[in-house]
């Protein structure tokens, strides 16, 4: 489902450049910003409309539009706004770039042959800026899609990204660093950027899910699943998600119960499946109750002489620092999980 409609045909809309243009709300819903976005980068990078309306209203020509889908496309790529503001703007004008994604200076076309002034050089970043530090571009891009509420552009970033560098580099590097950027924002914030989170949140599940279903073994795999949940009170799923996903594509079989799953249902989900192993993810030490993983992990089902016992894998911050816990798989991330849950059990 889209996020934004494309603008209605209108017979404002300028088709050689020199009609009235378009306004800048249909402008936003067209790109898939905010309308405050476009105003903010045209007082920041001066990408903007350049014709007004009675003198007033700012209408954006076909020119316009493409010097702001060009600077779109550039930051998407994990090009800074500022870098991509001059970039596009160059592309413009005609005018060629240099190697750090600055412009040479070039005389404009025209019969007055008047220089174009170069862009003031701008910091990259601003208000809007997310705390990335050092990460992947792909991941910058991703974080900066996000921002912008650009769903065509996360879904896209987030599958090139997955088939780029699979599934755990994609988690740990890309995916991780910018929903925690996104989340230090909306803390810093108050609940400016709460839009963002759960924008992203969203569509890093679903291409998780997808990733699962494609890679989903036939008939079960022949195993007995692995149990997937969120301790009582836990409502970030996100991590069992991905861990789902890894396990599809080692053969493995899952059953997501995903967040909050009282311990009293989780016990008998643990009876009536007969798992392979269950994995309890915790992101707080408040919700790391270690008293349902005491009873799953006391539980044996089976014939007298063969009866089993269900191994325990107690994930996520949560869990650190609450002292030992005996006869239970404690992973240090998620390819650590897969690796353990993967493993063939004899």
């Amino acid at each position: 489902m889209r996020m934004t409609e494309p603008a209605a045909p209108s017979a404002s809309r300028p088709t050689d450049g020199t009609g009235p243009g378009l306004a800048t709300g249909a402008v936003a819903r067209r790109i898939g910003v905010a309308p405050t976005t476009l105003r903010s980068w045209d007082r920041r990078y001066g990408i903007g409309p350049a014709g007004h309306l009675g003198g007033r209203h700012r209408r954006w020509s076909p020119p316009d539009i493409a010097v702001l889908e060009h600077m779109c496309r550039l930051t998407a790529r994990g090009v800074p706004p500022a870098e991509a503001a001059r970039r596009a703007r160059a592309a413009s004008a005609g005018q060629p770039e240099d190697g750090q994604g600055g412009q040479k200076k070039q005389r404009a076309p025209g019969r007055s042959g008047a220089r174009v002034p170069a862009v003031p050089a701008q910091q990259p970043g601003g208000s809007n800026a997310l705390p990335l530090g050092s990460v992947r571009p792909e991941c910058r891009g991703l974080a900066r899609a996000a921002v912008r509420l650009d769903v065509p552009a996360v879904d896209r970033l987030l599958e090139q990204a997955l088939a780029a560098h699979g599934l755990v580099v994609c988690w740990n590097e890309v995916i991780v660093p910018a929903m925690r950027a996104v989340g230090r924002k909306w803390a810093a914030s108050g609940e400016r950027y709460v839009e963002v989170e759960h924008l992203l949140s969203w569509h890093v599940s679903s291409a998780l899910r997808r990733r699962a279903a494609a890679a989903a073994p036939a008939g079960g795999g022949g195993c007995p699943p692995v149990l997937l949940a969120c301790a009582p009170g836990e409502l970030h799923t996100l991590p069992l998600e991905a861990l789902a996903a890894g396990l599809a594509e080692r053969g493995r079989p899952a059953l997501m119960f995903g967040a909050d799953v009282p311990a009293r249902a989780l016990e008998e989900a643990v009876r009536r499946t007969g798992p392979a192993a269950v994995v309890l993810w915790a992101q707080s030490r408040g919700t790391a109750d270690r008293e349902p993983a005491h009873r799953i992990r006391s539980a044996v089902w089976g014939m007298r002489g063969a009866r089993v016992r269900v191994t325990v894998m107690l994930a996520g911050p949560g869990w650190a620092g609450g002292g030992r816990f005996t006869g239970v798989v404690r992973p240090r991330g998620l390819r650590e999980a897969l690796d353990a849950l993967a493993a063939p059990r004899g």
